[in-house]
């Protein structure tokens, strides 16, 4: 007897010997199910870590003038070193260089608007810092019964131009408190502290000016934001002191007792400082609140408080961002 696999295939006749041609292949059946292989394979996504970033920091991308813009501005929405790390990167700064790198801008770009050369802008602006002490040092040898209250005006006046308004808001309460502040100060001590701190504000914008610079240049040659704030710390220490020996010499020169004019300029220096970085305004604002106390160590104890918020503040990459 012989035995039949049923599943072979033959193409000569069956083994039953009927004559029956073999089955060919049979055609498929519609709607059944394909192969596995017959499927296109499936891409990974999540590939380009960086590109979910880009898009959702694209403004700030296009605005910035080069990558340090973008490093500041990652910064401030609190990207760190760290998290850099995340999107394959050893830092903010290589992070924000190929953000700027990819960020399309366009075949032909506007062209900049055109800017004053920068030494008769320097000198212009220096000459709108002499003005409140030429004014006020003028109205004190004058004698001038209105030489406290111009003092004031003056003083307060120098610090609403460098600000940087975040949003377009202007600080009105921190100017209003350092008005509040001078005034106080005056009334107190006479109109040779005013004319003293008027007199301040010229040495005040030369030690701002170079102070943005100089962090300016640091942030540029950083490659860590540990990096910027351990270099940023000592500078702010380097401007302060020389700028209170001018407050010092102002104050020697306008009659004023330097006890009272170096703290009260080097509160207004710092308030003048934070403001001009676009720092947050509610230590300012504490700090000018506590110099109204009516006590002999207010004003010092105000300045010291607003130096440690400083030093924390002007420490962030993203102060020093162009305005």
């Amino acid at each position: 007897m012989t035995t039949v696999d049923p599943y072979a295939v033959t193409d000569g006749p069956p083994a039953d010997g009927t004559g029956a041609p073999s089955p060919g292949p049979r055609a498929p059946i519609a709607g059944a199910a394909r192969p596995a292989t017959a499927q296109p394979p499936r891409r990974r996504g999540g590939g380009d870590p960086v590109k979910a970033l880009l898009h959702r920091h694209r403004e700030l991308c296009e605005r910035a003038v080069d990558a340090l813009e973008v490093a500041a501005g990652l910064e401030a929405h609190g990207i760190t070193d760290r998290t850099a790390a995340r999107f394959r990167h050893r830092d903010v700064f290589s992070l924000a260089e190929e953000l700027y790198a990819r960020t399309p801008r366009g075949e032909t770009p506007a062209p900049p608007p055109a800017r004053t050369p920068a030494g008769p802008r320097a000198a212009r602006r220096f000459g709108c810092a002499l003005l409140p002490g030429a004014l006020a040092f003028a109205a004190a040898a004058a004698g001038t019964p209105w030489t406290g209250p111009l003092t004031v005006l003056l003083t307060v006046g120098a610090l609403v131009w460098p600000g940087r308004w975040a949003a377009g808001r202007f600080p009105c309460a921190a100017h209003l408190l350092a008005a509040a502040v001078v005034g106080w100060a005056v009334h107190r001590h006479g109109a040779a502290l005013g004319a003293a701190l008027a007199l301040a504000v010229a040495p005040g914008h030369l030690a701002a000016a170079y102070y943005a610079a100089r962090a300016r240049r640091r942030l540029a040659g950083s490659r860590a934001l540990e990096d910027f704030a351990a270099g940023a710390r000592p500078l702010l220490a380097g401007v302060l002191l020389p700028f209170g020996a001018a407050a010092a010499g102002a104050a020697a020169l306008a009659g004023a007792d330097p006890a009272e004019a170096v703290p009260l300029a080097v509160l207004l220096f710092l308030v003048r400082l934070l403001l001009r970085h676009g720092a947050p305004r509610a230590p300012l604002a504490a700090a000018l609140a506590l110099a109204l106390v009516p006590a002999p160590a207010a004003v010092a104890v105000a300045a010291a408080g607003l130096l440690v918020h400083a030093v924390l503040a002007l420490s962030r990459a993203s102060a020093h961002a162009r305005p």
